[in-house]
């Protein structure tokens, strides 16, 4: 269960504290989606098994939806769960944040209650906190563009084939992400802090005025020598614009002979080729590569 904290809490070495002030990203770990991935990825403890929470496993790895027209009421949602907690646990100093979801995931069960678990309900108007989690999944879900799976989800309690649908959707996705980024493409959850200096501008390819147009130096003198970039997107880059230059299927030896540079920066190239096929950005054929 992730909520917001207010500044003067000082977080202990047991609590996950995940610096983000944004409220769409807390409905989109308070959903289904995420419980999901975490309880498939995340570790276990103790004699009764518990699910163990992991950053670096559950946290880091888990493909977030891109930001889009379910994004404000996503955040919205969040906000509105958040505020219902607080406000029923200060009014009712006996509930506790576990009897309440102890009681929603009753109520999702079709079980019924007993006399505790009634007062808890009422206390904590859990049946109206659960139609609020409902709308956020189903909002988290469109997110994805993955509305096929919100009827399984309206049924209450997830089977077991929706949750392997989840699954194998959640880590195709992580993997695209992940040749995203050897491509040099990273979707940040804080812009503004983790990549202040980014922007699109920077990142496209820049354009000349010549005598007869515009000319783009990307795509000039494909023929031409170049030094090996240092980085890994420039690396990218530069074999995507050999290719697309080319204008005919190249050889991994042809791609090569476009670059000088001292070293081992050959053995990156096969990677390199098989993350631009992987990302539509070229096709393999005999042995050989062509740009898309």
């Amino acid at each position: 269960m992730f909520q917001f904290l207010p500044e003067d809490i000082l977080p202990d070495n047991m609590l996950i504290a995940i610096a983000l002030d944004n409220a769409c990203a807390m409905g989109i770990l308070s959903s289904r989606v995420h419980v999901t991935w975490a309880l498939a990825t995340g570790g276990r403890l103790g004699v009764g098994n518990d699910p163990r929470y992991n950053k670096s496993r559950c946290f880091e790895t888990f493909p977030f939806p891109v930001r889009g027209a379910h994004s404000e009421r996503i955040a919205e949602l969040a906000e509105e769960i958040d505020a219902h907690r607080k406000r029923q646990i200060a009014e009712h100093p006996g509930l506790t944040l576990t009897g309440i979801y102890n009681v929603l995931e009753a109520l999702r069960l079709g079980q019924p209650l007993t006399a505790k678990e009634k007062v808890i309900n009422e206390q904590g108007l859990v049946s109206l906190l659960k139609s609020r989690h409902d709308e956020l999944d189903a909002q988290v879900l469109a997110a994805y563009g993955w509305s096929d799976l919100a009827p399984a989800f309206a049924k209450g309690a997830l089977d077991e084939s929706t949750r392997q649908t989840l699954r194998a959707r959640l880590v195709t996705l992580n993997a695209e992400r992940a040749a995203e980024e050897a491509a040099g493409t990273i979707r940040w959850l804080r812009p503004e802090y983790q990549a202040p200096d980014a922007s699109p501008a920077k990142a496209a390819p820049k354009q000349t005025q010549t005598e007869v147009g515009i000319e783009d130096t990307a795509a000039a003198s494909p023929d031409a020598k170049r030094p090996w970039p240092a980085n890994l997107p420039e690396q990218m880059r530069a074999v995507a614009e050999v290719l697309g230059g080319a204008g005919t299927a190249l050889a991994e030896a042809d791609i090569a002979a476009h670059f000088t540079g001292c070293g081992p920066w050959k053995r990156r190239l096969p990677q390199i080729i098989d993350t631009l096929v992987a990302l539509g950005r070229a096709r393999k054929a005999q042995g050989k590569v062509q740009a898309m």
